[in-house]
């Protein structure tokens, strides 16, 4: 049997453990996962692009636990009222090749890219960093916005989306946070003065939401829409200007902001920053910028930390993913309980008729 969370699932994981506790807990799982970055099977995802999208695969593994993720991203899903971003996850006992635990990962993949541009923020934004422009006000913006506020305290928002409802459900959803937000009348009035410029657009498409001169010495950028090849949002200028941090460079090179730069610019990983390898802010005039396009590591730590919240809250269903017959050898056996029983063919007396 195969414990199972869905997204209400997840949900209730959350409220039992308490959003600032998920949070930090969350973060330290990712910081574990990263430190130990050396024991992990990598490669670049699995993507297969269409004109509206791409539906992507996403596995590693430690040597002892596999982990994969199903993820797609349609930008203009919302159109059909349907969500631009879903998912889902398994992990899989490496030395039977049993799966043992599978989860919605819609909401979890939200919560691991907040929480991944937390950790990197720790290392590259400047300590007393309060002020966080958030440009695009889609899904994941209430995470990156929660994320910021309960582990790093900024606590004053300014925030930008072509789209008026997206702000609107964006204010709605935080007013409970507890944090200043001021709606900006474009992309260039939020970043300015800025401490923190996090940009998160859905189009699928080359574009330059953030320039050089838009920018400040000493602010950090946490750059998360630009995720596929042709998808960027920073400027050439502005990355040549700047100290960038990336998640797995193979990766990075072909679908993050960097694949504007030469395959030989210089940039750090994030696991060598944390482990002190690379310097996170080399100043504080220094413009740090986390290239994250998501890896599949983030998903290994997001899957093993709900699974062991579920056995901590006693939430999630016994599921019987995998046929599990008696006899492992007979798995023919299965189908007997199915077999067709045998058809009585019943007699058929000659009846004469007299007239």
């Amino acid at each position: 049997m195969v414990t199972f969370l869905n997204a209400s699932d997840v949900a209730k994981v959350v409220r039992r453990v308490g959003p600032r506790r998920f949070w930090e807990r969350m973060v330290e799982a990712l910081r574990e996962d990263f430190v130990r970055w050396e024991r992990f099977d990598k490669s670049p995802r699995f993507a297969s692009h269409s004109p509206g999208g791409v539906i992507e695969l996403m596995p590693v593994s430690d040597g002892e636990i596999f982990a994969f993720k199903f993820v797609n991203g349609h930008p203009g899903n919302t159109q059909l009222c349907l969500q631009t971003v879903v998912a889902f996850g398994a992990l899989a006992d490496v030395a039977t090749g049993y799966p043992i635990f599978m989860s919605d990962m819609t909401l979890a993949t939200a919560f691991r890219t907040a929480a991944t541009s937390v950790l990197a923020a720790r290392h590259l934004a400047r300590p007393d960093s309060r002020t966080m422009a958030l440009i695009g006000l889609g899904a994941q913006s209430e995470f990156q916005a929660y994320a910021f506020r309960e582990i790093l305290g900024i606590d004053r928002l300014r925030v930008f989306d072509v789209d008026e409802e997206a702000a609107d459900k964006f204010e709605s959803n935080m007013a409970s946070l507890g944090v200043e937000i001021r709606r900006c009348p474009d992309a260039r009035t939020a970043a300015l003065g800025a401490d923190i410029v996090t940009t998160i657009t859905a189009d699928k498409k080359r574009a330059t939401i953030l320039d050089a001169d838009m920018i400040a010495p000493g602010a950090h950028i946490n750059a998360v829409g630009g995720d596929c090849p042709g998808k960027t949002e920073l400027s050439r200028d502005l990355l040549l200007r700047a100290q960038i941090c990336v998640e797995y460079a193979p990766q990075t090179r072909i679908e993050g902001e960097i694949q504007q730069l030469p395959a030989d610019h210089p940039v750090a990983e994030l696991h060598e920053v944390l482990a002190g390898r690379e310097a996170g802010r080399k100043s504080r005039e220094s413009i740090t910028v986390f290239d994250s396009v998501g890896f599949a590591l983030e998903d290994f730590s997001a899957l093993r930390f709900l699974r062991d919240l579920a056995r901590e809250t006693g939430i999630g269903a016994a599921l019987e993913l995998t046929a599990a017959p008696a006899n492992p050898k007979d798995l023919f056996s299965l189908l007997h309980p199915f077999e067709a029983a045998p058809q009585r063919v019943e007699s058929r007396e000659t009846v004469e008729i007299s007239e």
